[in-house]
C-alpha cells in the first residue's frame, strides 16, 4: 500500500538543500541547520510528552498523573478515587511523528550543505581565486568529458572538452577534493572517468549554488598523469569503442544509438538535440530508472536460472548495477535510479520488499545528504519527477482512460502521460514552452525505445569480445533509433509545436497548479459539481494567463517600444548581439550562438538591413548565429582568421554578398552620424578571446566602447597601448566574467555597462567581482538575463531604458 506521507520528508529535504546552498556562505547554511535541529528537538520533546504521559479524566476535567496497572487496565489513584485514563490521540501522535521525521531529514541535508560549503571556503583554490593567481592543479575526473559545440570546429580539429572533477593536489600539496570544472583540449579517449590530469590554471570561484565550486582555466598544456583505477579503466575502452563503432552507422539513428544505450549524446548534433527537446523525447537519451531496472532484472533473472539463493541473486544484481553505473558514468539521474534500485534490492534481500514511493523517498533523502547540490540539478529533478509520476499517476490515469478506450490502449497512453505531466513544471524552467505533440511523440516512440536501449547495450558489451556480433546488434538498434529521430524532427517541425509559457519559477508554479487541477477533474469525485465548477474556472483562468501574455505582449511591446533608440542588446542566451543605430544606418556587433534567437530579436526591432557587421572573434557565442543575417549584411569587420572556425561564420555571409575586412587597431570609419575606430587587436595577433575586435564608437549623443571577450591581461595591454578616456557606455567583456581589469573600467567610468548573458548559465556570469567593480565606478548595469532584449536611448550622456521585462531610466550610476 502506498504511503504518500513518505514523500513529505523527501520534499522537505529537497527544499532544505535548495535553501541551504543558496544562503550566503557556510554560516548561513549552518544557521539554517541549527534552526531545523532545534525545531526537531522541540517537536521530539512534545511528542514524548503526548505519547507517553497519560491523561486522567475526573468529572469531565483532564490532568496528568501517575498510573498503575490493575486488571489489565491503566488507572490512576488519588485518595481512593478511581480516574479513567485517556490515551493520546493516534492522529496527533502520527502527525507529530511525521513532523519529526520531516525536520530530521531537513536538518540532515542542511548540515551536509553547511559542511560542504565550509570545505569549499577552506580550499586553497578559494585563496587563489581571491588573489587572482594561478595554481598547479591535479584533478580527478568524476564524470565523462563532454564536447563543446563540436560542429563549430574545423574538420579534423579537436573540439575542446568540458570536464568535471575533484581537485586533489594544489601547488604540489594534497588538498581536500573541491569540485571543479575546466575546458581542456585533449583527445576524448585520454580523458576517462577516474583518470587524473595536471595543468596550470587560473581560478574562478563559482556561486555557492553551483555544482562545481571553482572553474579552472587551463594555461598551457594539459597532461594526463594517471589512468583510472582498474575497477573503472574497463569502462573507458567500452565507451570509446562503442562511440567509434556507432560512427559507421548512418544518419540520425547512428547518432542516437549510443545515447539510447549508455546515455552518450556526443554524436548528436545541435539540430537533432533541439528537435528531441522540442518533442519531449530528450529523456530517451538520458539513462534513467528504466535502464537500471532492465539491468538489475536481467542480472537477477540470470542468477535465478543458475539456482543461486535469494541473497546471492541480490548480490549479483547489485554488482551488475554498479558496473552499469560505472559504464554510463554517475550522472545525477543515474545515481538517483541506482540508489532507488539498491533500496529495493536490499528490501528483497531481507524479505520485506518495499514500495516504490518509500524507495524513491529514501533514495532522495540519502542522495541529498551525500550531495546537497543535487537539489539544483535539472537531470536529478526530472528523474525524480518522472518516477513519482509513474508511481502515483500512471495507474489512476490508465483506469480513467479505460472508461473511453480498451484497457491496453489506456495503459499505453497513461504511462507516458503520467511521466509527462509530472516532469513538465521542471521542463518549463529549462524552456518556457509546452511541447503540444510531446505525448503523441512519446506514445509512438514507446515501443522503439526499450529495443534500442537493450540491443544497443548488448552490442556495447559484445564489441570487445565478438566484434561482428556486437556491430550487428548496433545495426539492429539503429532501426528504432532512426524511428525516434524521425519522430523528433517531424513533431518539432509541425505547426504550433510550441505553446509559449511563463518563464522561471512563476511559470513552473502556474503549470503545476493547472496540472493538479486537471488531474483532479479527471480522477476526482464527479458528484461534487459546485467544486468542479470552481476548478474548471480556475483552470481556464490559469491557461488564460500565458495565452494573454504571449498574444498581447507583442502588441503591448510594439505600442510601448520607443521608435527612436541608439543601442539594443538582444536577448539571445549566453552570448553577445549588440545593435547600434545612427541616422538611417545600423551596425551589429556579434551574432550570438543561436540563429533563431537573433532572427527573433531582429524581427522584434524591425531590422531588415545591417550596414556593418562586426564579428569580434570566432567563438560560437559570438559568431554562431551568423547565418541569421546572411543576405542582410553589407560589410563584415573581423579579427585574425582562424581556419575552419572563421570559414563557417564568414562563408554564408560572403556567399550572400557581404564584403569581409580583417581589421587591426587604427582602422576607422563612419556609420550614419557616428564615427567608429578599432582599438584592438594589434597586428599579427593570435586568434582567440584576447584578439577580440574592440570598437570605439562616438556619436553626437554618446560615446561607447565594446570590449568583446578581452581578458584582464589583454585589457591592461589595451590600456597601455593608447589612453581611451571616459565613455558613456561600455559593453562589459566576456559576459561579466571575473577576468577583468579594474584599471580599465576605472578609466572608462561609464554611465552604463551592458552585459549580454544567458539566464541561469553554468558559468556563473556575471560574477560578483565585475558587478562590484562596476558599482564602485558608478556604472549602472543592464543585463539581458534580467531584462530580456533592451533598448537604450541616449540624451546628454544619460540613457533611457526600454526592455521586454523592465522599463525605466538609467542615470549616471547607482
Amino acid at each position: 500500500m502506498r504511503d504518500v506521507r513518505l514523500l513529505l520528508p523527501a520534499a522537505a529535504a529537497w527544499v532544505a538543500a535548495w535553501c541551504a546552498i543558496a544562503l550566503p556562505g557556510a554560516e548561513g547554511a549552518a544557521v539554517l541547520a541549527w534552526a531545523v535541529w532545534a525545531s526537531s528537538g522541540a517537536v521530539g520533546v512534545a511528542l514524548a510528552v503526548v505519547a507517553f504521559a497519560p491523561v486522567a479524566v475526573v468529572d469531565g476535567h483532564r490532568r496528568l498523573g501517575a498510573t498503575r496497572r490493575s486488571g489489565g487496565r491503566r488507572v490512576q489513584e488519588d485518595g481512593g478515587d478511581r480516574r479513567r485514563v485517556v490515551a493520546a490521540s493516534p492522529l496527533l501522535v502520527r502527525t507529530m511523528s511525521t513532523m519529526l521525521v520531516v525536520l530530521a531529514a531537513s536538518g540532515l541535508v542542511a548540515t551536509a550543505a553547511a559542511l560542504g560549503l565550509g570545505a569549499r571556503e577552506a580550499s586553497p583554490l578559494a585563496d587563489a581565486a581571491r588573489e587572482h593567481r594561478t595554481v598547479d592543479a591535479v584533478v580527478v575526473l568524476t564524470a565523462a568529458p563532454r564536447s563543446m559545440r563540436a560542429s563549430w570546429f574545423a574538420d579534423g580539429q579537436q573540439a575542446p572538452l568540458r570536464v568535471d572533477g575533484s581537485a586533489v593536489v594544489i601547488d604540489g600539496e594534497p588538498a581536500p577534493g573541491a569540485p571543479v570544472n575546466a575546458v581542456v583540449a585533449l583527445p576524448h579517449e585520454q580523458l576517462q572517468l577516474g583518470g587524473r590530469i595536471a595543468f596550470e590554471a587560473r581560478v574562478t570561484a563559482l556561486p555557492g549554488d553551483e555544482q562545481s565550486a571553482f572553474r579552472l582555466s587551463a594555461i598551457g598544456e594539459v597532461h594526463v598523469v594517471d589512468s583510472p583505477p582498474p575497477w573503472l579503466s574497463w569502462t573507458g575502452g567500452l565507451r570509446t569503442g562503442f562511440a567509434d563503432a556507432a560512427v559507421a552507422l548512418e544518419g540520425d539513428g547512428g547518432a542516437l544509438v549510443p545515447g539510447l544505450a549508455i546515455g552518450d549524446t556526443s554524436a548528436v548534433d545541435e539540430s537533432l538535440d533541439a528537435a528531441m527537446k522540442a518533442s519531449s523525447l530528450s529523456h530517451l537519451t538520458a539513462v534513467s530508472g528504466a535502464n537500471c531496472a532492465i539491468v538489475t532484472a536481467a542480472a537477477f533473472a540470470l542468477a535465478a536460472l543458475l539456482g543461486l539463493p535469494r541473497r546471492a541473486r541480490v548480490v549479483v544484481a547489485l554488482l551488475a548495477l554498479a558496473g552499469f553505473v560505472a559504464l554510463v558514468t554517475p550522472e545525477a539521474s543515474v545515481v538517483r535510479a541506482a540508489a532507488m534500485a539498491v533500496v529495493v534490492l536490499i528490501a528483497v534481500a531481507v524479505g520485506r520488499p518495499g514500495g516504490g514511493v518509500a524507495a524513491l523517498s529514501f533514495a532522495v533523502i540519502v542522495l541529498l545528504t551525500v550531495d546537497p547540490w543535487y537539489a539544483r540539478d535539472y537531470g536529478f529533478a526530472l528523474s525524480v519527477c518522472a518516477t513519482a509520476g509513474l508511481l502515483l499517476l500512471a495507474a489512476p490515469l490508465s483506469r480513467a482512460l479505460a472508461r473511453w478506450m480498451p484497457v491496453p490502449v489506456a495503459a499505453v497512453i497513461g504511462v507516458p502521460l503520467a511521466a509527462q505531466l509530472a516532469c513538465q513544471p521542471v521542463l518549463v524552467l529549462l524552456d518556457p514552452a509546452l511541447a503540444l505533440y510531446g505525448v503523441p511523440a512519446n506514445l509512438l516512440a514507446a515501443p522503439a525505445a526499450p529495443v534500442g536501449t537493450v540491443v544497443g547495450l548488448i552490442g556495447c558489451l559484445l564489441l570487445p569480445v565478438l566484434p561482428s556480433v556486437g556491430f550487428a546488434c548496433l545495426q539492429l538498434a539503429w532501426l528504432p533509433a532512426s524511428w525516434i529521430a524521425l519522430l523528433a524532427r517531424a513533431s518539432s517541425a509541425m505547426p504550433a509545436a510550441r505553446f509559449e509559457w511563463l518563464p522561471d519559477a512563476q511559470g513552473a508554479l502556474l503549470l503545476a497548479g493547472c496540472t493538479a487541477i486537471a488531474v483532479w477533474l479527471v480522477l476526482g469525485d464527479r458528484r461534487r459539481r459546485r467544486l468542479r465548477g470552481f476548478a474548471v474556472t480556475a483552470l481556464l483562468v490559469g491557461l488564460a494567463v500565458p495565452v494573454g501574455l504571449f498574444t498581447g505582449a507583442p502588441l503591448i511591446g510594439a505600442a510601448t517600444r520607443p521608435a527612436e533608440w541608439d543601442v539594443a542588446a538582444c536577448d539571445i542566451g549566453q552570448g553577445d548581439a549588440i545593435l547600434l543605430r545612427s541616422g538611417l544606418a545600423t551596425a551589429l556587433i556579434d551574432t550570438g550562438p543561436d540563429a533563431p534567437a537573433l532572427r527573433r530579436c531582429l524581427g522584434l526591432l524591425g531590422i531588415e538591413r545591417i550596414d556593418l557587421l562586426v564579428l569580434t572573434h570566432w567563438d560560437a557565442d559570438h559568431a554562431g548565429g551568423a547565418s541569421a543575417v546572411a543576405g542582410m549584411v553589407g560589410t563584415v569587420l573581423h579579427g585574425p582568421l582562424d581556419g575552419g572556425r572563421s570559414d563557417r561564420a564568414l562563408g554564408p555571409l560572403v556567399d550572400a554578398g557581404a564584403e569581409p575586412v580583417e581589421v587591426v587597431a587604427g582602422f576607422g570609419g563612419t556609420l550614419g552620424e557616428a564615427r567608429w575606430r578599432v582599438l584592438w587587436p594589434r597586428p599579427n595577433a593570435v586568434p582567440g578571446n584576447d584578439a577580440s575586435v574592440v570598437l570605439d564608437v562616438s556619436t553626437p549623443e554618446y560615446r561607447g566602447v565594446f570590449l568583446g571577450d578581452l581578458g584582464e591581461g589583454a585589457q591592461d595591454r589595451l590600456l597601455r597601448a593608447a589612453p581611451i578616456g571616459r565613455v558613456d557606455l561600455v559593453k562589459v567583456a566576456h559576459h561579466g566574467s571575473a577576468d577583468q581589469s579594474e584599471r580599465l573600467y576605472a578609466e572608462l567610468g561609464a554611465t552604463v555597462g551592458v552585459i549580454g548573458v544567458g539566464a541561469q548559465n553554468s558559468y556563473g556570469h556575471p560574477t560578483e567581482r565585475i558587478l562590484d567593480l562596476l558599482r564602485d565606478d558608478g556604472t549602472a548595469v543592464v543585463r539581458t538575463d534580467n531584462s530580456g532584449t533592451l533598448l537604450l536611448t541616449a540624451a546628454d550622456g544619460d540613457f533611457g531604458l526600454w526592455s521586454e521585462r523592465t522599463t525605466g531610466d538609467v542615470g549616471p550610476g547607482p
